[in-house]
Parts: C-alpha cells; structure tokens; sequence
C-alpha cells in the first residue's frame, strides 16, 4: 500500500515554512495521541503517520532530499527508522516536547533524567458495612524508598554524581550516519547525564532502598469493588532522588451473609413460613441500619418483593440513598411429625372441596398445559 504525500498528511502547502509545519504537526499530535485515544487503532495509525511525515519535513536535508526523490529519497528514513529522534533546524524533538508538555506538563526534548518511580496496586477486601459506612484502614506495603544513607543520590557521602563525560550532560549524543544524523540516548548515563562514580553503599547507587511501609488508608462512605483511592507519592521512588509514583488502592468488597448489592440498592431474600403467607404477619427484617418491621399481607405468594426506601446505600459519587429490596420466599415445613402430616391432609381435603378458588395459579398453569398438548 503506497503511502501518502507527507504535505497532505500534515495538511500542509510545499512551500510552508518549518514554523507551519511545526504548528500542522503539533495540532495532528495533540488530537491523535494515543493516550487521549486509548484503544483506538484508527488514531494511532493518524498520529504514527503524522509522526513521520513530520520528521522528515522538519529536517531540511531530509526535506529536501523527499521533494526531489519523494519517499524513495528517504526509504526507511521515517519515524520507524530514527526512533523518534531528530536533528536540524526546528528538530523532531523540539515539536514533541512541546506535545508531551501540554499532554503531561513536561517537557520532551534534551537530558532525561531520572526516572518517575513506579506507581503501584495495592487490593483493600472491606467487609459491605465498611465499604457503606466508610473507615480508616492500615495496610502494609512493599516498596523501594529513597535511601536514606544518601537522600536518594545514589553517590556516596561526601561524593556528588559527576557530569557525563560522553554527553556533556545533555544526556543524548548524535551520531552521523552517512548523509543523516541520528540522535539517541547516551549509551554510558543511560541518558540521564550524570554518572556516580562513588555509589552508596547502602543502596549500591540506585538511590532508594527495599523496605515495606503501613500506610493509612481513609476509605470514603459507599464505595463499591472497582473503586480506587490515589495515595499520591506513595508509590515506588525513584531512581536518584526522582520522585516517586503513586499508590492506587483498589477496593474489593467481600460477599455479605445476607445483602447482594447492586449500585445503591441492596436486595435480601426473607424466608417466610406457610401460614405466615397465608394469614399475613409482621416480621423482623434486617437492615444495615438495624431492624425494621416489614407487614406481610395475607396471601402473599413466594418471589414478590417488598421495597423499604431509603434503607440501601448512599454512593461515594453523591446521590439519594438506594433502597432494600426484600424478596419473600415461602419455606416448605420440614422434618414433620405423624400428627401433623395428618393435619395437612385433611387440610388438603379441605381445599379440595372449595373448588378452584383457593389455588388459582395451579388452576391456571394446568389449564395451560392441557391446551399445549391439545394443539399438537
């Protein structure tokens, strides 16, 4: 598949001048950048082209070099081929560290530095009254922290890091390629730009040290499994006295004896006894909050639900509180003694002299059957 005209991915005339293109490129950059298109294959594909296109309009001999001979004057040249890098008037670089400073509030170009420290995970299980109500938990968490024989230098005392003798501290060297120049990291500071040559001896250079710290965790009223809580620079420190990451407390909810929630709403099932169903009655049911009396009308068949507004969760997010949903479940007597199966017969007998009025449903339901099987 042939590739575009750079100009026309950039959007641009072929006499505009570096400043244009930067601007035409900066603009592409910012609305295809993958992370303000996670998961979108389409953008990336956009902003890898304009990438590209870019890096070779922005140098002049590459430019010049794609106007005479188009893209076999700079075959494999492209973005691919520099890793990013580049050199000349108006370079790559320059471009995307005003891109990544808008996108992340940093910049881009020149010495690297050290490393931001990782962010971690740590999984909090809450009981569902803790998660409702909210606490303040203690949680222990292994992690590397800032030396504290060097402060997180990584030289050792009394000694400083020394400037890279290879890069002059810039971090980066370029090295000539026939008729280009590529740019890269510098190879002996791994591109931070300094070098320790005296490293600590408690932390062998890294600067930061394995430890395991508690950490307490306030855990807000109505959070629900898949809710995190940012601990910011409580993460993994970084390396020679960079900062650390974050930690991300991710909150799962353990399953309840007695409430499923779902949002806001909370739903129990209350098991009910036959007469109970059949005369009506009040019972005792359950609440986060304590008991409540739930009436129970006469007739009342298994499966329907009771709603007690009010008595469910408030969200993290803010909103009215949810409500308890209880579903009645008539329970079969069990373990019945002679007598009393004897009764239920006669009982049986009973309503089987009052016609179909006293089981409707049944009624219903075979009646229903007799006429599927009469159609066939």
């Amino acid at each position: 598949m042939s590739k575009r005209d750079y100009y026309e991915v950039l959007g641009a005339a072929k006499d505009a001048s570096q400043q244009d293109l930067k601007k035409a490129y900066r603009r592409l950059a910012m609305k295809y950048h993958p992370d303000r298109n996670p998961d979108d294959e389409e953008a990336l594909a956009k902003f890898k082209e304009a990438k590209e296109a870019y890096e070779v309009l922005s140098d002049e001999q590459k430019r010049a070099a794609y106007d005479q001979f188009g893209h076999a004057g700079v075959n494999g040249q492209g973005a691919g081929g520099f890793g990013g890098g580049g050199a000349g008037a108006g370079g790559f670089g320059d471009i995307f560290g005003d891109i990544f400073g808008d996108i992340f509030g940093g910049g881009g170009g020149g010495r690297r530095g050290p490393s931001r420290g990782a962010d971690l995970r740590y999984t909090l299980e809450l009981s569902l009254e803790q998660a409702v109500r909210g606490c303040e938990e203690k949680i222990r968490v292994p992690t590397w922290e800032s030396c504290g024989t060097c402060h997180g230098s990584g030289a050792k005392e009394g000694s400083q890091p020394v400037t890279c003798s290879t890069c002059g501290g810039a971090g980066q060297v370029r090295m000539q390629q026939g008729f280009f120049t590529v740019q890269q990291a510098c190879p002996t500071c791994k591109g931070e730009g300094q070098i320790i040559e005296d490293p600590c001896g408690s932390c062998g250079g890294q600067g930061r040290v394995q430890n395991t710290k508690t950490l307490s965790v306030k855990i807000p009223a109505g959070v629900d499994t898949g809710d995190r809580i940012r601990l910011a620079g409580e993460g993994e420190a970084g390396m020679h006295g960079a900062p650390a990451g974050d930690l991300y407390v991710q909150v799962a909810v353990r399953e309840h004896d007695i409430f499923q929630r779902d949002g806001t709403n909370l739903y129990c099932e209350v098991p009910i006894s036959f007469v109970d169903a059949t005369l009506g009655g009040e019972l005792d049911v359950p609440t986060l909050s304590g008991k409540v009396k739930l009436k129970v009308p006469a007739e009342t068949q298994t499966g329907r639900m009771f709603r007690l507004r009010g008595k469910g969760v408030k969200s993290v997010r803010g909103g009215a509180t949810g409500d308890l949903l209880c579903k009645v479940v008539v329970e079969t007597p069990v373990k019945l003694s002679s007598e009393q199966k004897d009764l239920l017969r006669k009982f049986q007998e009973s309503l089987e002299g009052g016609g179909d009025r006293h089981n409707p449903r049944k009624t219903s339901w075979f009646e229903g059957v007799k006429r599927f099987f009469d159609a066939k």
